[in-house]
């Protein structure tokens, strides 16, 4: 088999996997390490397909094989594409007349260059400062945390306009399993978006697992959002508009941190999260096997995964949430979130949305593709829109 066929092969391999992930049992991670570079870097896949044919072709090293494949890959790939740039329309469906800038003719809406998209790994923001390495309690390196705000912010004249510290909050927790990942790695794009728009971003470390077992990972989220609690308006910030995110582990302790939180947490958007580790469908089984191996003790109950699900803590009083999965997701089943919307929708007085992306796979927003400035984009217009609805409804201040 010649190289140009070996190639075209391997790419229509990859691309069969991006429109439909051969996520059966454990085969879910494999399908995800492929599929999510293959769904979201579909356009650059596709150039570089188009150029090896061409090449292979002026050098007359292609087989009728080779040109098969290599025309299959091209058209899935543009497929792949093209729904990725129904991203803002899919959130536009599921908001509807709510949050009217998500009309793209908005003043709030955001473009997004194709110089920006031509560089999706390029996710830092000139306007945005960031000040690492917070210790938010005592512990090393997985104790602190990195404040995102705008460049030359005055928390002096912010406080001293609001009263209370000024800008809004948004908490970042970061996903990896509960085993890895780390502050400066996710959430991005979402924590610079924001804080360009003057929003001051929070993005937390925790300890991981194996070496700390649960619950010393949401104990250090709640640790984190004591000190933010306490020290947020000395950045700027005004704890009394609260956002919590994060996606994967960070969507669901994000998640988990805002049900039951101490602390009044004003809302919540976390990313293909897990929601519920208690459940006997065979993702959860599966799930807890891992859970039990590598997160929690070895002699965890069921008790003890119950009391660890967001979806078992959910009361009226739950934060505003906006839950968003993409039904690709070869590592949280996108059955976790319908199930948890189902329930806030049941329980819950507060606002919930859910949009479910077609296409989409696991940490879909992790660089700068299509899908991902489009879901950043909407994140945004909601947030943005959340926080204006909520300072409406507000009580007015004593006048004297």
């Amino acid at each position: 088999m010649r190289g140009h066929t070996k190639r075209a092969a391997a790419l229509s391999v990859l691309t069969a996997n991006a429109i439909r992930p051969f996520n059966i049992g454990w085969a879910g991670v494999p399908a995800f390490a492929a599929g999510w570079l293959t769904t979201e870097l579909a356009p650059q896949l596709l150039l570089a397909g188009l150029a090896d044919t061409a090449i292979a072709a002026a050098r007359r090293r292609t087989t009728p094989a080779g040109l098969a494949l290599a025309a299959a890959s091209v058209s899935g790939l543009g497929y792949v594409a093209w729904r990725a740039t129904g991203t803002r329309a899919t959130f536009g469906e599921v908001l509807g007349e709510t949050v009217a800038a998500l009309d793209p003719t908005s003043e709030h809406a955001e473009r997004t260059s194709l110089r920006t998209l031509a560089r999706p790994f390029a996710m830092a923001d000139p306007r945005v400062e960031v000040i690492r390495d917070v210790a938010y309690t005592k512990g090393g390196v997985k104790a602190r945390l990195d404040v995102y705000r705008p460049r030359d912010a005055d928390p002096a004249s912010a406080a001293g306009e609001s009263g209370r510290g000024g800008a809004p909050v948004l908490v970042q927790i970061h996903g990896g399993g509960w085993t890895i990942g780390s502050k400066e790695q996710q959430g991005l794009l979402l924590m610079n978006r924001m804080a360009a728009r003057g929003w001051v971003c929070v993005s937390v470390n925790y300890r991981l697992a194996p070496k700390y077992r649960w619950p010393t990972q949401i104990n250090d989220v709640r640790n984190a959002l004591a000190w933010v609690h306490d020290h947020i308006e000395e950045y700027g910030g005004d704890v009394g508009h609260l956002i919590l995110t994060g996606g994967s582990a960070g969507g669901h302790l994000a998640a988990l941190a805002a049900l039951t939180s101490e602390a009044p947490v004003a809302g919540c958007v976390p990313f293909y999260g897990v929601y519920d580790m208690a459940g006997d469908d065979p993702y959860t089984v599966r799930l807890r096997r891992f859970l039990r191996f590598r997160v929690f003790p070895p002699d965890a109950t069921i008790d003890d995964f119950r009391d660890a699900s967001p979806i078992e803590h959910i009361t009226p009083d739950a934060p505003d949430f906006l839950v968003v999965h993409g039904t690709n997701d070869s590592l949280v089943s996108v059955r976790q979130a319908r199930a948890f919307v189902e329930r806030l929708r049941e329980v819950s007085k507060g606002s919930v949305t859910f949009v479910e992306l077609p296409g989409a796979q696991h940490a879909f927003e992790f660089f700068g593709s299509i899908r991902a400035h489009a879901a950043i984009n909407a994140v945004q217009e909601w947030l943005e829109w959340h926080r204006a609805q909520r300072r409406d409804a507000a009580p007015a201040e004593p006048t004297g």
